[in-house]
């Protein structure tokens, strides 16, 4: 299913992330309970949802949303309301309106002005990584 006219309709919603094509639209109305796994595309929720959320590509967590899930995505976008760990492994987007109440693991963490995120960040990068395998490696020769 092909839903371009929606991308065009809330093209502000999608600034910045890939063009990737819409698998799953969630609106207003709709409250869902369980797991959403994705291998591709884009998943947009703008509805209560509760459980975890597992995909490949990129997941938006639009203005009306209200979410209690971990989440687990190459980019995450998120302008509603997240309770629940997030895991990005390319980019986490939190909105001026969005709310995170959680953990973050990513390695690009964009915060807009007016967003709102309580948690803890970890934000690996390969060089940090080696960095401390090294000196975690120098440590234990020491000793």
């Amino acid at each position: 299913m092909n839903l371009d006219f929606i991308k065009r309709q809330n093209r502000q919603d999608f600034q910045g992330l890939p063009d990737e094509e819409m698998i799953a639209l969630l609106e207003p109305g709709v409250e869902l309970e369980g797991k959403i796994k994705v291998a591709t595309g884009m998943v947009r929720l703008n509805c209560r949802f509760k459980g975890e959320i597992c995909s490949a590509g990129t997941v938006i967590v639009a203005s009306e949303a209200d979410v209690e899930a971990n989440i687990e995505a190459a980019q995450i976008s998120i302008a509603g309301k997240v309770k629940g760990n997030v895991r990005a492994t390319r980019q986490l987007e939190i909105t001026e309106q969005g709310i995170l109440l959680g953990d973050v693991e990513t390695p690009l963490l964009k915060i807009d002005p007016g967003a709102y995120f309580t948690g803890h960040c970890d934000m690996p990068t390969n060089r940090i990584e080696k960095s401390v395998r090294k000196e975690t490696r120098s440590a234990a020769l020491q000793d």
